[in-house]
């Protein structure tokens, strides 16, 4: 059994099929979601690859611990202690061929509708092949000449395209909120139990919008001084204050009956989270206090039991950044249940799955197909028609690459960017957070307001 599962292994990495864990406990999985996960896996790899090239932390321990690196890193022509394999020229490298893998699919997979053509195949296998394809990429930008020129372009690249990654996550907060007031104001029709559903939500959604704001006025704030989070947590109260008022607006109401405070408290929320992350990456003020030592003020005075193990907070904070980018990249890219629910998609094809799982080389698989439980199936849920657009899913893995590569090289700081400082505090990221915060809101508005442009319509008695 073992030999036949590590063929089948063999074969998925390979072939062109869909892929899933050998093992029989494992559930059914569709191949939809399995191609996605395995390309997140690999997005995943890269980005833990490229916070490595980013921590000091993980230079220093190679320099005391290798005795050969300083000879390993002469011999690969790295320099003397392979500087140009860590810091942000490395990382710029690195997510410009992850970008380019990214973008190649884009490109070969446009206009795919379902997961029989060659080109679906492609995508949805050959994963062993992908991984060697995408190891050149990454290793290949570092042959690129002239590094300067190629770093200054791509910088600007890499900037356009994380702002249209940020644009994306905010476009789908907006649109999430309207979708989940609509489904649970449907719900009333049949059951008033959803209107307390509903006012418990925007209860509680509020409460920690409100709460948030409390809060970061008690610990980023001081009697004297700390004006700027003053004033941005004034005006960010406000713009939730004006997002509920014009939500609720009887001309608003007129043309969107399914707007309510539930979507504002959302966003409202939404702009507390963003506005907390802001002022907790802006870069702290160092004052002398009346016995001449530096202290710090407008931040949390928590105690230093916290700050112990910066490496801890550090690699946390990674892992939370890579989840987030990881869960917006999947989520724009699913098509809404509703299509389904509409009967857009035909009814998927349930098989053995050929690839992945442990099988019988004979071929002869009718006692499996008619028998469940002998081992776990995949669900080939495309071949009359794709769950998600495969060309857009790729695009937005390709503003991910950017966006990570301008993240955690702290955007326009580069030069003294690392991984460690990423988490202490930046006015790059500060300004990139709160304009997020401000756009956000606009676009809510622009939603809210947009209908009231259009002529009223009429109707013929």
């Amino acid at each position: 059994m073992s030999a036949r599962c590590c063929a089948g292994q063999l074969a998925c990495c390979c072939g062109s099929a869909g892929c899933s864990l050998c093992c029989d406990c494992c559930p059914k999985i569709r191949q939809s979601r399995s191609t996605r996960f395995m390309y997140a896996l690999y997005f995943i790899l890269v980005v833990i690859l490229c916070c490595i090239m980013m921590s000091k932390t993980v230079a220093n321990e190679m320099k005391e611990h290798i005795p050969f690196f300083e000879d390993m890193c002469k011999g690969i022509k790295a320099g003397d202690t392979c500087e140009k394999l860590v810091g942000y020229s490395a990382v710029y490298r690195v997510c410009f061929g992850m970008a380019c893998f990214f973008f190649i699919f884009c490109l070969l997979t446009l206009k795919i509708h379902n997961s029989k053509s060659c080109r679906a195949y492609i995508h949805n296998g050959f994963w062993f092949f992908k991984l060697l394809l995408l190891g050149a990429l990454c290793s290949g930008a570092f042959f690129i000449p002239d590094q300067e020129t190629f770093l200054n372009a791509w910088r600007y690249v890499g900037a356009v395209g994380g702002f249209l990654f940020i644009g994306i996550q905010l476009f789908l907060i907006v649109e999430f909120a309207h979708k989940w007031n609509k489904n649970w104001t449907a719900g009333t029709a049949s059951n008033k139990l959803w209107y307390a559903s509903l006012a418990l939500a925007t209860l509680v959604m509020y409460s920690v919008a409100t709460g948030g704001l409390i809060l970061m006025a008690v610990f980023y704030t001081q009697k004297d001084g700390c004006t700027e989070n003053k004033i941005f947590l004034g005006v960010n109260g406000g713009l939730c204050l004006l997002i509920s008022a014009v939500a609720i607006s009887p001309w608003v109401q007129e043309r969107q009956p399914h707007s309510g405070l539930l979507q504002s408290g959302l966003i409202s929320c939404y702009v507390t989270y963003l506005t907390f992350s802001a002022l907790s990456s802006k870069p702290v003020d160092v004052v002398l206090d009346e016995h001449g030592k530096n202290v710090t003020i407008c931040v949390p005075n928590l105690g230093q039991d916290l700050y112990r193990d910066e490496n801890l907070v550090t690699w946390l904070g990674t892992g939370l950044l890579i989840a987030c980018i990881s869960y917006s990249c999947l989520t724009s890219t699913t098509r809404s249940s509703s299509d389904a629910l509409q009967g857009r998609y035909a009814a998927p094809e349930l098989e053995i799955a050929r690839c992945c799982f442990c099988f019988d080389p004979s071929g002869e698989d009718t006692e499996e197909q008619q028998q469940v439980k002998e081992g776990p199936r995949v669900i080939y849920d495309e071949k009359r028609g794709t769950v998600y657009n495969y060309s857009y899913f790729h695009f937005v893995f390709f503003l991910a690459s950017l966006y990570v590569m301008m993240t955690i090289t702290s955007w326009f700081n580069y030069e003294s960017a690392h991984i460690e400082a990423f988490f202490s505090g930046s006015w790059s990221i500060f300004w990139v957070k709160m304009a997020s915060c401000w756009i956000c809101v606009l676009l809510y508005l622009g939603t809210l307001v947009a209908p009231l442009c259009r002529p009223a319509p009429h109707f013929s008695v």
